[in-house]
């Protein structure tokens, strides 16, 4: 069973840990009951750009949204159920155009945020810097 305290706990551990993360913050918790909660961390990266992370999980499904931010959205990746055309719907992910591509993240927050983390590495290091 997962709970609020247990995946909230993993996940902040996760993005604390990660050499690109500079503050994590917790802006959002609601526990509606033991298996009804969501949670929203924001967290400031190396760079100057924010990642957010949404989590909603409802008897044992769970609702995700990760978004890469500076003063506008750069990337995002989430679950929710459109773009049914896509191989791994109903997971995508968004670019900076606003495109909607197929995503690697399978809904496993613990391991997907790590997935997401290294994505935005290479993302980073990709772009000419100012």
């Amino acid at each position: 069973m997962t709970s609020l305290p247990a995946l909230l706990g993993a996940m902040t551990a996760i993005l604390q840990a990660h050499a690109l993360c500079k503050q994590v913050t917790n802006v959002e918790t609601k526990e509606f009951s033991a298996e009804q909660f969501l949670f929203k961390i924001r967290v400031a990266l190396q760079d100057g750009n924010h990642l957010q992370v949404r989590i909603y999980y409802n008897q044992g499904h769970i609702d995700y949204a990760y978004q890469l931010f500076a003063d506008a959205p750069l990337l995002r990746w989430d679950n929710k159920e459109e773009f049914d055309h896509l191989s791994t719907y109903p997971h995508h992910h968004h670019d900076e155009q606003g495109k909607v591509y197929p995503s690697p993240l399978v809904g496993d927050p613990l391991s997907d945020v790590q997935t997401v983390l290294q994505i935005i590495s290479e993302f980073i290091s990709s772009r000419p810097r100012a």
